[in-house]
């Protein structure tokens, strides 16, 4: 009987072995995958690094905190322009899009109002703010490029300014687990022990960058839609407003 239990292991041993390790292991985490999991971190980072370069397009979504405001994006870019909303938690949302170098910004009249700073000697001053804040609302607004606001602006949309800044984490790299971000297999690499930030990077097709923790608690990125094309247009003439000099975005905006 014991020999007969012993042949019977044996036989299922090696009937699973094309998914197992070894009969009593684990599924190999990197069976099927497209083999970057079993690199060492750097190579992880730079293969996901120059995937992102690489592609025509990417859907960014999550929260950014930067000079200690937190901001709430979901953007879609490409490599000539992108468009989307940011918002922040002392601001109105608002619309950014750029088509190569001409950037607008599209937001409710009360995002404009918190730009404007009426004087106390003058009594329609208020008056005055809020009726041209009501000509800018739901506009796309053209921002100047000399304007102090535009390049920050242009950030947002700017996918391979973002990406870069966002996929180079800090410290010594070393490779993490393996999980999944969105039903998609990926493999997590870390900067300083996970104080650097931490990257995953998908195990399935084109090795792209799913989700990116920034250092120091300064937010969490989801990136999906690689290479899906979207539609992007200067907006109608009708649509939009040339305001022609310098907007006064609220600080908080």
């Amino acid at each position: 009987m014991r020999t007969r239990n012993a042949a019977l292991v044996g036989t299922l041993c090696v009937g699973l072995s094309a998914v197992l390790t070894a009969c009593g292991g684990g599924e190999d985490p990197d069976a099927g995958t497209n083999g970057v999991g079993k690199l060492e971190a750097t190579a992880i980072q730079d293969r996901a690094r120059a995937a992102a370069r690489g592609a025509e397009t990417v859907h960014l979504s999550g929260n950014v905190v930067s000079q200690g405001r937190t901001y709430r994006i979901d953007m879609r870019l490409k490599k000539n322009g992108g468009r989307g909303q940011v918002s922040s938690s002392n601001a109105s949302a608002f619309e950014l899009l750029r088509v190569g170098d001409e950037l607008y910004l599209k937001a409710p009249a009360g995002f404009w109002a918190r730009g404007a700073t009426p004087s106390p000697a003058a009594p329609t001053a208020k008056a005055d703010a809020a009726a041209a804040a009501g000509k800018l609302d739901d506009k796309y607004v053209k921002v100047p490029a000399d304007d102090p606001s535009y390049q920050q602006l242009k950030g947002f949309t700017d996918k391979d300014v973002l990406l870069d800044g966002l996929i180079g984490l800090h410290g010594t790299l070393a490779r993490g687990e393996h999980g999944a971000v969105g039903g998609v297999r990926t493999i997590r690499v870390t900067g300083a022990k996970g104080g650097g930030g931490t990257l995953d990077v998908s195990l399935t097709g084109t090795p792209y960058p799913l989700r990116v923790q920034r250092a120091g608690g300064a937010g969490q990125l989801e990136l999906d839609s690689w290479g899906k094309d979207f539609a992007l247009a200067v907006p109608a003439k009708e649509q939009t407003v040339d305001y022609g000099k310098q907007l006064h975005i609220p600080s908080g905006g």
